[in-house]
């Protein structure tokens, strides 16, 4: 017989709180769009304090959010990622926002609308970070990551916008769209691109090693310039369904890892 006495559940509950969401209104995409948003811990002890934004397209609570925000915690936690704002954005019409023009009819037949990345990326670059850069103490660096679709959209804008962000994490990009014309064109892009240092991060499963596109963007990869630090990853281990949490922890440790004066603070 136990001589505690008898506990008593609580008959109410408090909700259980990862980071902060709210709506923002879009003249680019002409509707209003959830954004989620996860600050790691010590963001709230000062004001002076300012943190890098990691962006993430399919950042929905019932998306990838919750996911990513649990690496950041963990890995911002235990000293193998330096701190960053987390950004996701969460879908509407996912296969309109992502995609860029095409001229296949097989790819047009994946959803009503396709080939809206660039009016996303206005959404992104005009409204979004805008907004995060008033609400929140955030430093000059961005990045972004994406899987499948939203990885092609990492890689189109890098190759396309290189500006807007500092760092490309992509998982699986479907390069396969549009009969590949991104990795064709991606070696000449990236060739003449002699804008501020770019970090690049791409991971591949046994399931994208197939498409013939995804195998000739390493070669795209390596004739980058000096200004272009990049990675290439190859799992095997993992499919396309089950790559982004192993790649993300993976892109996370290596392209964010801490730096001697920043494991000190």
């Amino acid at each position: 017989m136990s001589c505690y006495p008898a506990a008593h559940a609580q008959t109410t509950s408090t909700p259980l709180t990862i980071g902060q969401t709210f709506t923002l209104p879009s003249e680019a995409l002409h509707e209003t769009r959830r954004i989620n948003v996860y600050v790691p811990p010590g963001y709230t002890d000062s004001a002076a304090i300012r943190l890098p934004v990691l962006y993430m397209p399919d950042g929905g609570q019932k998306e990838d959010f919750l996911h990513v925000a649990g690496l950041v915690q963990v890995l911002t936690g235990n000293g193998t990622m330096r701190p960053f704002i987390l950004v996701g954005i969460e879908n509407t019409q996912r296969r309109r926002d992502l995609t860029g023009p095409t001229n296949s009819e097989e790819d047009r037949k994946i959803a009503p609308q396709v080939g809206g990345s660039a009016a996303f990326r206005l959404f992104i670059r005009t409204e979004l970070m805008p907004l995060i850069r008033e609400r929140y103490h955030t430093a000059a660096e961005t990045a972004i990551m994406g899987e499948s679709l939203a990885g092609l959209f990492v890689l189109e804008t890098l190759l396309l916008e290189p500006e807007l962000f500092d760092t490309y994490i992509a998982f699986d990009p479907s390069l396969w769209w549009n009969k590949g014309q991104l990795v064709d064109q991606a070696k000449a892009l990236l060739t003449s691109y002699s804008g501020p240092a770019k970090t690049v991060y791409v991971a591949s499963s046994s399931d994208d090693a197939q498409i013939p596109e995804s195998r000739r963007l390493p070669s795209a990869l390596k004739a980058a310039k000096r200004t272009i630090r990049w990675y290439y990853e190859s799992m095997p281990e993992e499919t396309h369904a089950t790559i982004y949490h192993p790649a993300a922890l993976h892109a996370l440790r290596t392209v964010f890892k801490p730096t001697a004066h920043t494991a000190g603070k």
